[in-house]
C-alpha cells in the first residue's frame, strides 16, 4: 500500500481516536446530565440542539470543507502563495457569517422557543448556546487550514480540549443554577458549548502562528505562482459551500422534524406533555448519543478523504481515488457492521449503565441499525465532496429525509411504538441515502464492490461476535447475580461483553483472511508490532 494512503490512515486514526476519547468524556457528561436533571432536563437541554446545529451549518456555509479541499490541490501543485491566499479569504468570510448568525439565533430565541418548539421554558438554554456559534465557525476557518495540509493532528486536539472545558463548564453551572428551577439548569448546560468553542479556538490560534511561518517559508521559495483573483476564489469557494451547506443542513433540518413530528405525535398517541418530553429525551438525549458513537470513526474518514481525494483528483491520479474510496468503504463495514449489533443485543444493558434508565434502551434498540447507514453516508459523502460533486450528498440525505418523515409522522402516532417509531423512520431514511450515495461513489470514482471483502466475510465475523456478546452477557448477570449490587454487575456484564465481542471480531476476521497484511501496516503507531506479531504465527494474508 502506497505511503500516501498510509498518510491517509493514520490522519483518520489521529482522528478517529481522539473523537472517542472526545465521545467517551461526552458519555460521561450525558450519564452525569441525567442524574441531576431528569428526562424532562434532558428533553429541555435537547431542545436547543436542532436549532443550534442548523443555524451553525448556516453559519459556516461548508466553507471549512471547501477550504480543504482547494488547499489541497494548491498544495498538491506546490502553490503555497495561493493556499495562504485561500484561507485568509475563507477566514474573512466565515469570521463574518458566524457573527451575523449568532446575533439571529440570540435575537430570535423567544420566537424560536415560541412558535417552532412551542415550550417557553426553551428560550433560555436557546439564549445560552447562541455565542457558541461565533466561536465555533471561526475554529472551523483554523481547521480547514490544517485538514487541506492534511495535518489532522490539531483538528484532533482541539477536540479534546473543546469537549473537556465544555463538560467542565456545563457541570458546574448545572449544579449552581438547578435550584433556581430545571429551564436555567438546562440553560447552564448548553453555554458550556460557548466555553468549549472559544478554547478550542484559542488552542488552534496557537497551532496556527506556529505552522504560518513554515507555510510562508515555502512560498518564497517556490518558483510559481499562478494567483486568482479575490472574486475567482471566492466563487470557488462558493461554488463547493453551498452544496456542502445545503447537505450539511439536512441532517439537522431531518432532527427539527423531530423535533416538530415526535412531541406533536406523541400527544396525539395519548401521551400527555411531561412524558412526551421525556420520551423525546430518552430518543434524542440518550439513544441518540449511544448511536451516534461509534460515527465518529466514519466522521474521522470523511474529514481525512476530502483533502486526500481532491489531492488525488488534483494530480488525475484514478488508480489512486478507487483504492482510497475501497479503504474508506471497507473501514466503515469493519466497524459499523459490529457496533449495529452490538448496540441491538445490549440496549437496556447500556442505557441502563450510562443513564441508568432501562426504558431507553427501547429507542436505542431501534436507533441501533441507523449506525450502519448512516456511517456508510458520512464516510461516501466525503468520498464524493473530493471527487467535486458535493451537492449529489445533500439531494441524496433530501430523499432519505422524506421518506423518514412519512414514516416517522405515522410511526410514532402508533401508541406500542412511540419513539420506537420514529428510530425506526431515521434507519429507513438512512438506508436510503446511503445506498444512493455508494451508487454515486461507483459511478464517478470506478470503484467496484467486493462483496466477499465488505460484507460476506464482516457478517460473519459480526455473527460469531453477537453470540459471543449474547451469552457472555447473559451467563455473567446470572452467575454474579448474588455477589455484587445490580448496578455493578451489570456495568461489568456489559464491559466484559464488549471486550470479548471484539476480540471475536477480530480473531474471526484474521481467521477468515478478512483483514490483510498491507492493511494492517497503515494503523499508526502498533501496525508494524501487529503486522510482525501475526505474521509470524500466519494469521495474515499478504493480498
Amino acid at each position: 500500500m502506497s505511503n500516501s494512503n498510509r498518510i491517509f490512515v493514520r490522519g483518520a486514526a489521529i482522528l478517529a481516536v481522539t473523537g472517542i476519547a472526545a465521545r467517551v468524556i461526552g458519555a460521561v457528561f450525558r450519564v452525569v446530565l441525567a442524574a441531576i436533571l431528569g428526562d424532562e432536563g434532558i428533553g429541555l437541554y435537547q431542545y436547543a440542539y436542532p436549532i443550534y446545529s442548523t443555524l451553525l451549518v448556516l453559519s459556516t456555509a461548508g466553507i471549512p470543507v471547501a477550504l480543504s479541499k482547494i488547499m489541497a490541490e494548491k498544495i498538491a501543485l506546490n502553490d503555497y502563495l495561493e493556499a495562504q491566499r485561500v484561507f485568509k479569504i475563507a477566514f474573512f468570510l466565515l469570521a463574518l457569517s458566524g457573527l451575523v448568525i449568532t446575533l439571529v439565533m440570540l435575537l430570535g430565541a423567544q420566537y424560536i422557543s415560541l412558535t417552532l418548539i412551542r415550550d417557553a421554558k426553551a428560550l433560555y438554554p436557546l439564549m445560552a448556546i447562541s455565542p457558541a456559534i461565533f466561536f465555533v465557525t471561526i475554529m472551523a476557518s483554523l481547521r480547514g487550514f490544517f485538514q487541506g495540509q492534511q495535518n489532522m493532528v490539531p483538528t484532533a486536539v482541539s477536540q479534546l480540549l473543546e469537549q473537556l472545558v465544555r463538560v467542565g463548564f456545563s457541570i458546574a453551572l448545572v449544579l449552581l443554577l438547578i435550584p433556581a428551577g430545571l429551564e436555567y439548569a438546562a440553560a447552564g448546560a448548553t453555554s458550556g458549548a460557548a466555553a468549549g468553542g472559544l478554547a478550542g479556538l484559542l488552542l488552534l490560534a496557537v497551532f496556527y502562528f506556529n505552522k504560518r511561518v513554515a507555510l510562508q517559508v515555502l512560498g518564497k521559495q517556490q518558483t510559481e505562482h499562478h494567483p486568482e483573483s479575490v472574486r475567482r476564489i471566492i466563487n470557488r469557494i462558493l461554488t463547493l459551500a453551498i452544496p456542502v451547506t445545503i447537505g450539511g443542513l439536512v441532517i439537522p433540518l431531518i432532527t427539527m422534524i423531530d423535533l416538530a413530528i415526535v412531541p406533536r405525535q406523541l400527544l396525539a398517541a395519548g401521551f400527555d406533555l411531561e412524558r412526551a418530553r421525556a420520551l423525546y429525551g430518552q430518543l434524542t438525549g440518550m439513544a441518540g448519543s449511544v448511536v451516534y458513537f461509534p460515527n465518529v470513526v466514519a466522521l474521522a474518514l470523511s474529514i481525512s478523504l476530502v483533502p486526500a481525494i481532491s489531492e488525488a483528483f488534483a494530480l488525475q491520479n484514478r488508480a489512486l481515488i478507487q483504492s482510497r474510496s475501497a479503504i474508506a468503504i471497507k473501514l466503515t463495514a469493519l466497524f459499523s457492521l459490529p457496533s449495529a449489533l452490538g448496540l441491538f443485543l445490549l440496549a437496556e444493558p447500556v442505557t441502563l449503565l450510562l443513564f441508568n434508565n432501562a426504558e431507553a434502551g427501547f429507542s436505542l434498540a431501534y436507533m441501533s441499525w441507523s449506525v450502519i447507514p448512516l456511517c456508510l453516508y458520512v464516510t461516501t459523502t466525503g468520498l464524493i465532496q473530493g471527487l467535486g460533486k458535493p451537492i449529489l450528498p445533500a439531494i441524496n440525505m433530501f430523499y432519505g429525509g422524506l421518506v423518514k418523515t412519512v414514516f416517522a409522522w405515522y410511526l410514532t402516532a402508533i401508541p406500542a411504538l412511540n419513539v420506537g417509531g420514529a428510530a425506526l423512520a431515521s434507519v429507513i431514511g438512512l438506508i436510503v441515502a446511503a445506498i444512493l450515495n455508494l451508487n454515486h461513489v461507483r459511478r464517478y470514482s470506478g470503484w467496484r464492490v467486493n462483496w466477499s471483502e465488505f460484507a460476506f466475510l464482516p457478517l460473519i465475523a459480526t455473527a460469531l461476535m453477537s453470540v459471543v456478546v449474547y451469552f457472555s452477557y447473559g451467563g455473567i448477570m446470572h452467575i454474579g447475580g448474588d455477589l455484587i449490587s445490580a448496578s455493578r454487575l451489570n456495568a461489568l456484564a456489559v464491559l466484559i461483553a464488549i471486550l470479548l465481542g471484539i476480540a471475536v471480531f477480530g480473531i474471526s476476521l484474521l481467521l477468515l483472511g478478512g483483514i490483510k497484511r498491507e492493511e494492517l501496516l497503515m494503523v499508526p503507531y502498533i501496525g508494524q508490532t501487529l503486522e510482525k506479531f501475526l505474521t509470524r504465527h500466519g494469521l495474515l494474508r499478504i493480498s
